[in-house]
């Protein structure tokens, strides 16, 4: 039996997530800002604590995890799940659009790993599994803003993964392309105000955002049951892509970072001393 701490778990992947876990038996601690929208999502179980968590709210995270650890002794998976989408160009987006989504995507994740931390280093195990997106691996127009907080969480694992391995600890980010689930709806994407200039771009992507919602080819029932294999594996990847999408893309990228390091490869390597003299 598993401990898990699940945010944003009243709807998406988190209540999946949840509800799978609680199927097998496990414990799940999973907030939202509204609790009674997990458990009307979840319904009522002995093993299902549900907290009030805005994770922008540093306080809180640590309030929550206080009180998961009185209810049930550990806390073994932490998923950071919590977030929300934006959509719009770069330049598009304003100074309070930024703001916003860094607070949620990025400093309300650590807010909750360093809740967690303590109570994982204590056991001498644990698993952070971050919520990422294809967007965290190759950034895409119209998904600037958004991309990047993605790439920071991305940046965050990576490091996290070797600061904790030492002790017991495991860190995964998760990289989920188009699924379908209510992310290209209104509740969960904010859109920028649009500048006529970038019509065939970003107009292009919103265009193809709303043609998309509720048609993306990925299975959320299934990434949920990924999401448990990722918990479960002893040795867990740094990455897990997940959807055949994300697959594509991800090898997209590599080749063409390859190719783009070959092509410039001279101008690289002329920047060393030749001089090896400090």
């Amino acid at each position: 039996m598993k401990t898990w701490l699940i945010t944003g778990a009243s709807r998406g992947f988190g209540a999946l997530i949840a509800k799978i876990a609680l199927a097998r038996g496990d414990n799940v601690i999973a907030t939202a800002r509204q609790p009674q929208t997990v458990v009307a999502a979840l319904g009522e179980s002995p093993r299902l604590l549900a907290l009030p968590l805005d994770v922008t709210d540093e306080v809180a995270a640590a309030a929550a995890v206080e009180q998961g650890v009185a209810r049930f002794g550990r806390i073994d998976v932490l998923v950071n799940n919590a977030g929300y989408g934006l959509l719009g160009a770069v330049e598009e987006a304003s100074a309070d659009d930024v703001r916003r989504i860094y607070e949620t995507n990025v400093f309300g994740l650590l807010h909750v790993t360093r809740a967690v931390l303590p109570v994982m280093r204590r056991q001498g195990s644990g698993h952070v599994i971050n919520m990422s997106s294809v967007g965290g691996y190759q950034a895409y127009h119209g998904w600037g803003v958004y991309g990047s907080t993605k790439f920071a969480v991305e940046g965050i694992t990576e490091a996290l993964a070797q600061e904790l391995q030492p002790l017991g600890i495991h860190a995964t980010v998760v990289e989920p392309g188009f699924f379908r689930t209510d992310f290209l709806d209104a509740s969960s994407l904010s859109t920028s105000v649009a500048i006529p200039d970038y019509a065939d771009t970003v107009g292009a992507m919103r265009r193809f955002a709303a043609d998309a919602n509720h048609q993306q080819p990925g299975d959320p029932v299934k990434l949920a049951d990924a999401m448990l294999l990722l918990a479960d594996a002893p040795n867990p990847p740094l990455r897990l892509a997940l959807g055949s999408d994300t697959v594509a893309r991800v090898r997209a990228k590599n080749a063409a970072v390859e190719r783009e390091l070959d092509r410039w490869m001279a101008v690289s390597l002329s920047t060393d001393r030749t001089d090896r003299a400090s």
